[in-house]
Formats: structure tokens, sequence, C-alpha cells
């Protein structure tokens, strides 16, 4: 099992390999924009992976063509309904403040 932290809510849970990102949160009760239901199509989910790369899946190309859309993108930039914890190292992400898709 990995650990997952939810920055700014400061929150801390056990999430399982293959999983993506957006059903953790939403299995922890913590609200996040999804609009095109995880299909990386609206990029509303867009989050900051802080620590734990390596634990979390690649880039695909559909996912970077979105983020490549969405203004604020990072280094450290992923959409949540893309990105599968891989259960190699626990992980940090930070929430935006704001909905950051179209």
């Amino acid at each position: 099992m990995t650990t997952l932290t939810v920055m700014p809510v400061d929150k801390t849970f056990e999430v399982v390999e293959g999983m993506t990102l957006l059903a953790a949160l939403m299995g922890a009760g913590i609200e996040i924009p999804h609009k095109c239901e995880g299909k990386a199509s609206c990029g509303s989910c867009h989050i900051f992976v802080q620590e734990g790369r390596k634990g979390v899946s690649k880039i695909a190309r559909e996912e970077n063509e979105r983020l490549d859309s969405i203004v604020g993108v990072g280094s450290k930039s992923r959409l949540a309904c893309q990105t599968k914890v891989l259960g190699t190292e626990n992980i940090k992400i930070e929430l935006l403040g704001f909905g950051s898709g179209f």
C-alpha cells in the first residue's frame, strides 16, 4: 500500500496500487472537479505531484496534450484521472484552489 498525502487539506490515507489519484481522492471523500468523468478531455482534475513522482504512472500522450492546453501547468502537473499509483513510493499531491480546465 502507498500513503497519499493531500495538501492543502493535510489529509493522509492509504491507496492501492493501480488506482487513479482521482478515484483515491473521491474514495477518501475529497472533492475534486472532474467534468469529463476521467477521460482526460477537460483538465479540471489538474493537480501537482509534489513528492513521489516515481510512485505514479508516466504521462501518456493524451494526458500530455491536455496539460499543454491548461494555464498554470508546471513540471509537477498531472491529471488526477490519468495518474495511477504504482505502489513503489509514498506520494504527496497539492490540490489547486480553482478548476484549471476549460
